[in-house]
């Protein structure tokens, strides 16, 4: 079988956006919005709360984001939800009225795309919510309703908000504001299907799926990828897979998943005991201080478990909407995450950053790491100088999207590997420890077309190198990265 993924994700770079805390700008049309009670902006987000960022902000922020140098938007869900982060589906034809309904939609899709943005939706199709219309008809007509088989009941009656009561239905991991959808029935299949197709046709880039891996009726992914690709054939899919994403991975399903795994390795890397275990999301556990060579040892596991053209397309990610932020992670070392960040951008797959990670947020638990993206006056410029030099050094260098991932040394705490593509060939070293070291590379048997170019310019970073022949040395600072480029 010949595997086939979405050219443009292989190029791309993506900023994840988190609708209701990224920005907020009501044009004179939506006044109404105005007179909402929202929270303070600036206060620590809560559960429940919403701060109203909204569709028209996110375009007035298309500008900086353009300048920051991405070029694929991803949002956490945008349609019609009674919560702030709109995993509770309520209509998926409506977008939430407090994002400024389907007119600030319309318009952000017609403006990305005509910055060149791709735009990826989050489809929550595990579940729905209280509200939703089909289980909210079971909860009014009891076992009357037409509805019944679209839901899994187990008995009478429904209690779908007092807990001290059986809920008497499947919910999304017992939680009973989430109502599981019958995927075995061919109704509720085909209902989601069109949904898929719809959104493509309004001229959406692709879907992020949430909890795929819940979703267990026979041939449903395979199906939603042929009618997927059926009307976009560069549609992205890409689910969120937290560990072992294999089965999914097959060519016949997604185009890749949300890069948890590279995330866990990284972190477990770079920050290593400097972490902050209340900050820990449990997916990542068991957690263990890596050295280079132990790093090295599971990414390499990590790609040989996929075939390349989808590690070309998996979502790379250092935290998420779902994780404490990696700079809360590492116990607010910026050094952990600028090292961190420079693994992301060289690293086989599609780079995703959260929104507001490239100017310093910081942020626990969820909710904690969902804070209103800050005032420039806030924003670390220093973060933001290094997160544009790497998108920069990225878009430049065809190496670093789909060449070759070949590990140089790993060793204590120093990592050095190669990304080649015919001639030309990129070197990537990082000095994790709290000394400065040179490292002498004598043999470049795994590399040799390395030799071709003997890349000797450093275009990220500080420190030295040297070829003599064909021995390579390195001098690097201490806890430092350098990109060597032809």
């Amino acid at each position: 079988m010949v595997i086939k993924t979405p050219e443009w994700v292989k190029n791309a770079i993506f900023y994840q956006i988190y609708p209701d805390t990224f920005a907020r700008k009501v044009p004179d049309r939506q006044k109404w919005l105005l007179d909402v009670p929202l929270e303070d902006w600036e206060a620590p987000p809560t559960s429940q709360g919403y701060k109203g960022g909204n569709l028209w902000g996110v375009i007035d922020k298309l500008d900086y984001l353009q300048d920051l140098g991405v070029d694929a938007l991803y949002l956490t869900p945008i349609f019609r939800s009674a919560c702030n982060h709109r995993y509770h589906t309520q209509d998926y034809y409506a977008i939430d009225p407090l994002l400024g309904d389907r007119e600030a939609f319309d318009h952000l899709l017609k403006t990305a795309h005509d910055k060149g943005f791709k735009v990826v939706l989050d489809g929550v199709f595990n579940h729905a919510s209280r509200g939703f219309f089909f289980f909210n008809d079971i909860l009014e007509n009891g076992p009357n309703s037409p509805w019944l088989d679209w839901f899994k009941i187990e008995g009478w009656p429904l209690s779908a908000y007092d807990g001290s009561r059986p809920a008497n239905y499947v919910s999304w991991i017992d939680y009973r504001a989430l109502p599981q959808f019958n995927h075995d029935n061919p109704a509720v299949r085909e209902y989601i299907m069109q949904v898929g197709e719809y959104w493509l046709q309004q001229g959406i880039d692709g879907w992020r799926l949430d909890v795929p891996n819940c979703v267990e009726a026979e041939g449903f992914w395979e199906e939603f990828r042929e009618r997927v690709k059926a009307v976009n054939p560069e549609a992205y899919i890409v689910g969120e897979i937290v560990s072992d994403a294999t089965q999914w991975l097959d060519g016949k399903q997604f185009d890749g998943v949300m890069n948890y795994p590279f995330a866990r390795l990284t972190a477990c890397f770079v920050i290593g005991d400097r972490l902050d275990k209340e900050t820990i999301p449990s997916f990542y556990k068991p957690y263990e201080t890596l050295d280079a060579a132990e790093y090295a040892k599971g990414l390499e596991e990590l790609l040989a478990r996929h075939p390349w053209e989808i590690q070309l397309t998996q979502l790379n990610l250092l935290d998420s909407h779902d994780t404490s932020r990696f700079l809360t992670m590492a116990g607010g070392d910026r050094t952990s995450l600028q090292l961190a960040t420079l693994l992301l951008f060289t690293f086989p797959g599609t780079p995703n950053i959260f929104y507001g990670d490239e100017i310093g947020i910081e942020g626990g638990k969820d909710p904690d790491g969902r804070k209103g993206f800050p005032t420039e006056e806030k924003w670390e410029q220093e973060t933001l100088t290094y997160h544009k030099q790497l998108i920069q050094i990225r878009k430049k260098y065809t190496a670093l999207r789909t060449g070759e991932y070949r590990v140089i040394t790993a060793q204590e705490n120093v990592y050095v590997f190669a990304r080649i593509l015919g001639e030309e060939g990129l070197i990537i070293a990082v000095n994790n420890g709290e000394d400065k070291t040179e490292i002498q590379i004598d043999k470049f048997d795994k590399v040799s077309s390395i030799l071709q170019t003997k890349p000797s310019q450093i275009i990220y970073g500080e420190g030295s190198i040297n070829w003599h022949d064909n021995q390579l040395k390195i001098t690097m600072h201490p806890r430092s990265g350098l990109v060597i480029a032809p």
